[in-house]
């Protein structure tokens, strides 16, 4: 706080020389926002990880107290989790975890089969060996994440798998979009993966898709990719629909 104070007052004072000046006010941007990033960074995890379940309310407060930071990072980092799709800002209640409807989950599904099945389409014909390499090590690390239950590195391990084959297609802010939409399902996938041990469908569908990418087959890797994605919609939201009415009759249950 003191290093702020300081600058704040060295950046508004005549005598400062402008050069100085400029230094000064350039610094104050950066480290404030390496504090949002990194805010930003362990919320996140933290919502994915399901320790801040859908529709829990997140106080300002104590999440500052949790991180060892002031309020005004974390408030920045729930407006950044906000564009991500993790957090709501709820008159009433202020900041919540998101909660989606069964038809938003499909259509999120929905999206990205048609944006990474027209990534991986461009990608295949340009990809490098390193690229394939990378891709079989991650699955093999994906698979070991499995075996170990290590719920944590799944999500994280998924993404690394698509981003690596789609990112030869050079569509950098198409890149950006998709990874938004891998965050505002990936609690929900975790969650399935553990209760349901769907794992052995995804480990299957990882490696045909790595074959048809191995074998430059673009067309079919593109729909080997909708396929594993739509399917992981579908049960995905089979298994809301079950949680939830599970969950709510439960709740019905302790009113009576």
């Amino acid at each position: 706080m003191a290093k702020r104070s300081t600058t704040k007052g060295a950046g508004g004072g005549a005598a400062a020389g402008r050069g100085a000046g400029a230094r000064t006010r350039g610094v104050v941007p950066i480290a404030r926002k390496t504090v949002v990033d990194l805010a930003v960074a362990e919320l996140r995890e933290r919502i994915l990880h399901g320790d801040y379940p859908e529709g829990s309310a997140l106080r300002q407060d104590a999440l500052a107290e949790a991180l060892g930071v002031s309020r005004i990072p974390v408030r920045e980092a729930l407006r950044q989790l906000e564009a991500e799709g993790l957090v709501a800002f709820n008159p009433h209640q202020g900041a919540v975890v998101s909660t989606l409807s069964l038809p938003e989950v499909e259509e999120l599904f929905a999206l990205r089969a048609l944006i990474e099945s027209d990534l991986m389409a461009r990608s295949v014909p340009v990809l490098r060996a390193s690229h394939l390499a990378r891709a079989a090590e991650i699955l093999d690390e994906y698979e070991a994440a499995f075996e170990r239950r290590d719920i944590a590195e799944w999500g994280l391990l998924n993404w690394q798998f698509h981003s690596t084959l789609l990112s030869a297609a050079g569509r950098t802010r198409t890149l950006g979009v998709l990874q938004t939409l891998h965050n505002q399902s990936e609690r929900y996938m975790r969650m399935q993966l553990a209760l349901t041990h769907g794992e052995l469908r995804a480990k299957g569908e990882h490696r045909a898709i790595l074959a048809a990418a191995r074998s430059r087959d673009a067309s079919r890797a593109a729909e080997r990719l909708a396929t594993h994605i739509l399917n992981a919609g579908h049960s995905l939201t089979e298994f809301l629909r079950v949680h939830r009415g599970g969950a709510a009759a439960v709740s019905s249950g302790d009113d009576t």
